[in-house]
């Protein structure tokens, strides 16, 4: 197998095994397809937070609102009262007006906390440093966790505007946003190694050669955005073993140095009491005991 290092611009993201055979156009959807699926990991766990410390989202109308602006306008969430958090809800006021403040009770809260730890885990960047490839199953193992632990504590549901329940059904809305800059639809994606792009109409072999026990680092980007930067020679670990290693030469060598500036002070001829000693013919007299 071949085995790939993707990266986005400078940064990891995971591993993932492959074979020299796979037609590049074909691999690019399997790169595209977890790339985009650990991001919407990331703002399922982000939105996830916010749920477990304020409750559902309301209504678009409503969001921003002040108390007083809303009973103004007489304005009212008719998702409140259907969709309850089980054991029922403790109010933390959302400060920014986006969610309704009625949160899960600390049990419930729990329950989405420790989930989202673990989806978080099983797509980390931290798994290319356990070299653990990972696969869409684990992609969509983690967004099965993460629904089932919503429908655990909201059995009844999540409102159709709120993101969590758009991003489940692949109707979310990210225009305007930053998290749209980070998606990469799969007809504007780029893969990048060695300086080169690989064309879709061509096989990873064609680049790689016929070895199948090759270890490469590639980049994933939209088109249009150039050439990504080349890779450097050493990587970083090496590169902080070298500065290492030049760091104790450079002080074993300044140590020679002040050895070398006193040692002349052992010389025979530094010794002030040397010619005296020789004109009265005791310069180099041994004693032993008899």
């Amino acid at each position: 197998m071949v085995r790939l290092h993707v990266k986005h611009g400078d940064d990891s993201q995971f591993l993932f095994d492959t074979t020299v055979s796979v037609p590049v156009g074909d691999l690019l959807k399997d790169l595209e397809a977890i790339y985009n699926g650990r991001l919407k990991v990331s703002r399922l766990c982000s939105e996830m937070e916010e749920l477990a410390e304020h409750g559902i989202t309301l209504p678009p109308n409503m969001q921003g609102l002040a108390d007083e602006q809303i009973e103004e306008l007489k304005l009212k969430d008719e998702w409140e009262a259907k969709c309850v958090p089980s054991g029922g809800s403790v109010f933390k006021k959302d400060e920014i007006g986006r969610r309704n403040g009625h949160a899960p009770n600390d049990s419930m809260k729990k329950v989405l906390q420790k989930t989202m730890e673990e989806a978080k885990a099983l797509i980390s960047k931290k798994q290319v440093e356990a070299n653990v490839c990972v696969t869409m199953d684990m992609v969509k193992d983690a967004l099965d966790q993460l629904r089932g632990a919503v429908m655990i504590v909201y059995p009844m549901g999540l409102p159709p505007h709120d993101p969590i329940k758009m991003e489940f059904d692949n109707n979310e809305d990210l225009s305007g946003t930053q998290a749209a800059q980070m998606v990469i639809e799969e007809p504007n994606a780029q893969l990048w190694w060695a300086g080169k792009e690989l064309l879709r109409n061509k096989k990873l072999v064609d680049y790689v050669g016929k070895n199948e026990k090759t270890k490469i680092i590639v980049k994933i980007q939209k088109r249009g955005q150039g050439a990504p930067g080349r890779e450097p020679g050493i990587s970083e670990e090496e590169q902080k073993k070298m500065m290492m290693y030049y760091h104790r030469k450079q002080e074993e060598l300044k140590k020679l140095e002040e050895d070398e500036d006193i040692s002349y002070l052992n010389a025979d001829w530094a010794d002030n009491n040397s010619l005296k000693r020789q004109f009265q013919g005791v310069k180099d007299i041994k004693w032993r005991p008899g």
